[in-house]
């Protein structure tokens, strides 16, 4: 019988509110669960109620993405540096210690940046359509890279239809089994977020600086062959900004990875939170 509630909160971390999400017993094994565009720590709200008897789960929403604060572009530079300075912060602030960490979309890179740079500091990796490797851009990227390398008004007509609602839908919908499986208000709720004010610039500074993530993959690349992490990797392998191509490619450098591939979009956990969470509890224990 299912006993846990997720509940909802805000901590400063340095001037900044961070939300989070938060549910299961603090003397469990724990979680913190990191995602970016385009629906923040909402990617988890399922998956969370799969896992919250077994595990406390803690999942923020990044500076400037979903109900935490959106400081001003003069007073936060939103770099995946940054951002990844602040969640470790906040991991502090929240006496996190060693924590398991599901990270997807640009929550890869956050992670990665975390990890090289304190060693230890997570026990156990869930990756979950990210990327460390340019033969695991897809086509989405794929066609961002001439605004990723010269970002001027004509390069950025390229990426910013990613930010209307048919933008939205690529990650919900494009390569999913069954599109009916896929709640609307899930788009709907994301668009919300990516259209208040300001959010525009934010998110496009956000993916010209994804640029710093792909001169970060070599290094990348080296703690993964270096330092073997247990590692699970679950994918929807019709992503069309991470593909399958990039789970095969840790997995190269990783072969004890685990990896389960399933017929869906980038946003996995939308047709397979159900499934995903026995793969964690058979990873985990």
């Amino acid at each position: 019988m299912k006993t846990q509630a997720i509940s909802y909160g805000k901590v400063n971390v340095d001037g900044i509110n961070i939300f989070y999400r938060e549910a299961g017993d603090k003397a469990k094994q724990q979680i913190i669960l990191l995602n970016g565009v385009p629906n923040a720590s909402g990617a988890f709200q399922e998956l969370m109620n799969d896992l919250k008897d077994d595990y406390y789960l803690i999942a923020p929403d990044f500076p400037g993405f979903g109900n935490s604060d959106i400081p001003d572009k003069t007073d936060y530079e939103y770099t995946f540096q940054n951002i990844a300075l602040t969640i470790e912060q906040f991991m502090e602030k929240m006496e996190l210690k060693q924590p398991n960490v599901y990270a997807l979309g640009y929550g890869g890179p956050i992670t990665f940046r975390i990890a090289t740079r304190r060693p230890g500091i997570f026990n156990n990796y869930i990756l979950q359509n990210s990327n460390a490797y340019e033969e695991g851009l897809g086509p989405a990227m794929q066609e961002a890279v001439p605004f990723l390398e010269n970002r001027n008004k004509e390069t950025t007509k390229l990426v910013k239809p990613l930010l209307t609602l048919d933008g939205i839908k690529l990650f919900f919908l494009n390569g999913a089994k069954d599109p009916g499986k896929i709640n609307p208000d899930h788009y709907i709720s994301a668009l919300h977020y990516l259209n208040r004010p300001g959010q525009e610039d934010i998110q496009l500074d956000l993916l010209y600086n994804y640029a710093s993530n792909i001169a970060e993959y070599p290094n990348w690349q080296k703690w993964l062959k270096e330092t073997q992490p247990h590692l699970l990797l679950v994918w929807g392998k019709n992503d069309i900004f991470f593909p399958v191509s990039a789970a095969e490619a840790i997995k190269r450098d990783v072969p004890s990875a685990e990896l389960h591939v399933y017929d869906t979009s980038h946003l996995a956990l939308e047709e397979h939170h159900t499934d995903i969470a026995k793969n964690i509890k058979s990873f985990l224990g």
